[in-house]
């Protein structure tokens, strides 16, 4: 029996043993034992533990009341992160293995050192730098230290319980470097805090200023001073500030104001700020241009201009140059220059006023015009019994001529820009007074011009005549034959024409115009033929010309031809519109016709006259006369290459062609249609170009005999500089 309970109990031992060995093999690792726990930044606590055998990592705690921040590391010494700054906190470490994690080791308390300092630098002046902060808990003091930022030079450093630092006895323009930190009362420093500043720059030396008169604008320069990255230079007036900047030692202040005195100072600047304006450099501008110019003529051949005095101006000059390229200048103190003129020309005034700084800018260029000079030779080339046609030589300044003849109470009149004239309509043997005005579109009619006396031709002797405006005949007679066919029988040289009738009337058709006839009638019945009766003699009307031809000759003469009309022996032409009538009786096929309004339509109607006074009245379609030649035709500058040729539409629309010759070549524009100038994009300077804007007929061709103008293109470097007008030629 007792070898019974051993075996028993070896067995239950065995047992015990193996589960002992099971336990161990599932038991977790050891709880760590911590060294140390320390804070060197205000965020974080650092940990150091002996290491655990089997642990594979570590879960480090920090606690603060019901805050807990837990960090897995694999390894001592282990940082926890995210803690407030100045804050004492619990610490305990569990080892974590393959079968689980120990328990909390005993519980260490660490604080977190105090916040980094929350640096706002600024330099108030070059040669310092401000530092303020906020306060920071649990802090009782502050170190401030600022350096050079390349290391060179002293350090200041500086203890304060305050909460702003000035450093002062700086360098102007400077790089530096600032570091804080803030201490608790047991003396331990907190995270330090670091910032970079520069001290504004010192004011720049040595300024410098020279005017351009002829841009209005200040060049300023001056020393270049340490660590300034951009400058301004400032030009003050009363009224204005101009300014302008630059990285470098120098910049032009433009858009000055004339006549002003300005003060001109430069202050330097980086990103700490602006240095001390420098003392200012006093700059005087050149004078303004004179203003209120007038301009008077009286006398005529005396010019008067007179202008405003401006400030700053020490005196002036007046330049005045005509359209043939003279010119004349007056130098004065005084506010008013003379000088002779001449008619028909155009003159081009400037005033400048100077002082030390320069000549003013160019102000406005006046032109003034005199009368147009009046024709002294006017010269009759044919007088008849209704038509004198009269010419004279071109004179300066003269667009337009007005011709009037004063005969009695009867006045006629006609315009026209060339220096001839036909005035129709006039009263045979009659003595006209006849003046020819001058007239410009700007001066209008110079009315001095004299007069001469013209008498027209006698007049004709008058004469009875039959005319019959129809080339069917009515022939009637009385009848006392009852139910009698009359038979009518014309016998000319071009046949027989015959007619019938049972009446008292019948009518001869299809006689030939421009025939002599002789008329008969007989009357027939059933009984026979009577003899013929007396006869008549018949003169139908002489034929109308088949075709009839319209020319412009001038603006106000037309020359009008026509075919020959079988029987006429003369021909009395009438153009008529509501502007007048025009009319010429000759025994040519042609005839020439004035005082023709430009751009209406007229009717023209003919009539065809035999020896015997027969007359054949023609009726043709109706004529346009040519467009008006346009008025005012100037020449602008356009662009540097360009010009800009510009006139006054006359009377009624018309499509209108420039041309403009030049010893380098012929240059045409057209405008589009509606407008009344053109331009030219590209033409050569230095060049005298003879300017003609001709109206274009329906049929495309070009009117040749509107005036020419002639003026000068000067040059100004590569570029076009003035345009001057020279005056007026005549279309050849």
């Amino acid at each position: 029996m007792a070898g019974g309970p051993k075996q028993c109990l070896s067995l239950v031992g065995f047992s015990l043993l193996c589960l002992k060995m099971v336990a161990a093999a599932k038991t977790a690792p050891e709880i760590p034992t911590i060294d140390q726990a320390y804070s060197k930044l205000s965020n974080s606590i650092t940990v150091e533990w002996a290491a655990v055998p089997g642990a594979t990592s570590y879960l480090v705690t920090a606690k603060d009341g019901d805050t807990v921040i837990e960090t897995m590391v694999a390894n001592s010494p282990g940082t926890v992160t995210g803690l407030k700054a100045a804050t004492s906190y619990q610490i305990t470490v569990r080892s974590i293995g393959a079968a689980g994690k120990s328990q909390a080791s005993p519980p260490k308390q660490a604080k977190t050192v105090l916040a980094a300092p929350i640096l706002e630098v600024s330099s108030p002046s070059s040669d310092s730098i401000l530092v303020q902060w906020a306060a920071v808990r649990m802090a009782i003091g502050f170190s401030v230290s600022v350096m050079r930022a390349n290391g060179l030079g002293r350090v200041w450093k500086e203890n304060t319980t305050n909460t702003t630092l000035t450093f002062s006895s700086l360098d102007p323009g400077a790089l530096y470097t600032v570091k804080a930190y803030a201490w608790n009362a047991d003396g331990a420093p907190g995270d330090d805090s670091t910032c970079n500043q520069r001290t504004s720059p010192r004011a720049p030396a040595d300024i410098e200023v020279s005017f351009d008169s002829g841009a209005l604008k200040a060049s300023v320069s001056w020393a270049p001073t340490e660590g300034a990255f951009n400058y301004t230079a400032m030009a003050r007036s009363a009224s204005s500030e101009r300014s302008c900047s630059t990285p470098l030692r120098a910049c032009t202040v433009s858009s000055l104001q004339c006549g002003t005195e300005y003060l001109v100072s430069v202050i330097a600047r980086n990103d700490a700020g602006s240095s001390r304006s420098t003392p200012a450099v006093t700059l005087k501008t050149v004078a303004c241009a004179p203003g209120r110019v007038t301009i008077q003529e009286d006398p005529p051949g005396h010019l008067s201009v007179s202008w405003s005095s401006v400030d700053l101006g020490d005196y002036y000059v007046a330049f005045v140059k005509s359209d043939d390229g003279l010119e004349v200048h007056c130098n004065t103190s005084l506010t008013q220059c003379n000088f002779l003129s001449e008619c028909g020309f155009t003159y081009f005034i400037s005033v400048f006023a100077y002082n030390k700084a320069g000549q003013s800018p160019l102000g406005d260029v006046f032109n003034y015009t005199t009368a147009p000079c009046c024709p002294s030779d006017i010269n009759p080339v044919l007088v008849s019994s209704d038509r004198v046609e009269i010419v004279w030589s071109p004179v300066r300044g003269a667009e337009l001529y007005a011709t009037k003849a004063v005969g009695g109470v009867n006045a006629v009149e006609c315009n026209d820009t060339a220096p001839a004239c036909t005035l129709s309509s006039l009263a045979c043997g009659t003595q006209y007074n006849i003046t020819v005005y001058s007239f410009s579109e700007v001066r209008g009619s110079n009315t001095s011009c004299a007069s001469r006396f013209v008498t027209t031709a006698p007049c004709s002797p008058e004469i009875s005549v039959l005319t019959d405006a129809f080339s069917v005949i009515h022939v009637h007679w009385r009848s006392g034959n009852d139910g009698a066919t009359y038979t009518v029988t014309a016998r000319g040289e071009d046949g027989l024409y015959r007619c019938r009738s049972t009446g008292q009337s019948c009518a001869l058709a299809g006689l030939p115009c421009g025939s002599v006839f002789s008329v008969t009638a007989v009357a027939e019945t059933q009984a026979g033929r009577s003899l013929p009766s007396y006869s008549v003699p018949l003169e139908t009307v002489p034929c109308c010309p088949a075709g009839l031809t319209i020319t412009q000759v001038t603006q106000s003469v037309v020359n009008v031809s026509w075919t020959v009309g079988t029987g006429a022996l003369t021909y009395l032409t009438v153009l008529e519109s509501p502007a007048g009538q025009s009319k010429c009786h000759t025994h040519q096929n042609h005839c020439l016709l004035g005082c023709i309004t430009c751009g209406i339509n007229y009717t023209v109607a003919l009539k065809a006259i035999s020896a015997t006074g027969v007359t054949a009245d023609c009726a043709y379609h109706s004529y346009s006369s040519s467009a008006c030649c346009p008025l005012g035709v100037k020449l602008y500058r356009l662009s540097p290459t360009g010009v800009r040729i510009d006139w006054q539409a006359s009377r009624g629309s018309a499509n209108y062609s420039t041309d403009l010759y030049g010893s380098k070549g012929i240059f045409t524009c057209s405008p589009s249609a509606g407008l009344s100038f053109c331009d030219i994009t590209e033409i050569p300077c230095g060049d005298v170009y003879t300017v003609m804007v001709s109206p274009v007929a329906e049929t495309g061709l070009k009117l040749t005999f509107c005036p020419k103008k002639i003026y000068s293109v000067t040059c100004s470097g590569s570029t076009l500089g003035m345009v001057i007008y020279r005056g007026k030629r005549n279309a050849e």
